[in-house]
């Protein structure tokens, strides 16, 4: 099975070059995240990708930290601000739990189309919430694949496959339901939440640390 970080190097030039699947669910999304971001905001993305979510949302902050696991991925992102005037945006190649753990005090954690990729999701929760601010938000879009069709059900089957050939990544699949315990069982009170598109379901998440 490939390692993490490479196998999201490898991929990381094509990830860059697709489109968006669901432009409308995305950029409802965005915005409902943009409505709880503040200009004095300092917030902290984990597996930010290439940093075209980032970008968008930088301007609403007062700072924003980005990090993913892959290194190509990081250095498309640092390219990418580079083109613009955004003063208040970094990158940084980080794992997910490492990347959080020199915060605190922190305004939001935001993880989009993520979690569903890490090993140890309560783990993640947890020091997310402890890098939060009392009343600090954790905001997140993330598959719930036991809730989808039957044809991603049968996609899901050849996964364990597919990776052992270096194709895909590691994915866990749980419920909507189960994906919501873990947040309030992380010390959160969910104050927003849907599907974004509802089939299959992207579950969208604004939660309050408690």
């Amino acid at each position: 099975m490939i390692e993490q970080a490479k196998f999201w190097d490898k991929a990381a030039t094509k990830y860059a070059a697709d489109p968006i699947k669901d432009i409308a669910a995305y950029t409802y999304t965005l915005e409902r995240t943009r409505s709880y971001l503040r200009d004095s905001d300092t917030v902290l993305e984990i597996g930010c990708g290439t940093g075209s979510t980032a970008l968008l949302l930088a301007e609403s902050v007062g700072t924003y930290h980005g990090t993913d696991i892959s290194e190509k991925m990081i250095k498309i992102a640092r390219g990418k601000v580079a083109e613009t005037c955004l003063a208040n945006l970094s990158f940084e190649a980080h794992p997910a739990l490492e990347g959080i753990y020199p915060h605190d005090g922190l305004d939001a954690v935001m993880a989009f189309n993520l979690l569903h990729l890490l090993r140890d999701i309560p783990a993640t929760l947890d020091a997310a919430r402890a890098a939060l601010r009392p009343g600090g938000l954790f905001i997140t879009k993330t598959p719930c694949l036991k809730d989808a069709n039957w044809k991603i059900g049968l996609v899901l089957k050849l996964i364990p496959l597919a990776q052992k050939l270096g194709k895909a990544p590691y994915v866990q699949s749980f419920t909507v339901g189960a994906f919501d315990r873990m947040i309030e069982t992380a010390g959160f009170e969910i104050v927003e939440s849907g599907n974004h598109p509802v089939s299959p379901p992207a579950r969208y998440v604004v939660a309050r640390a408690i």
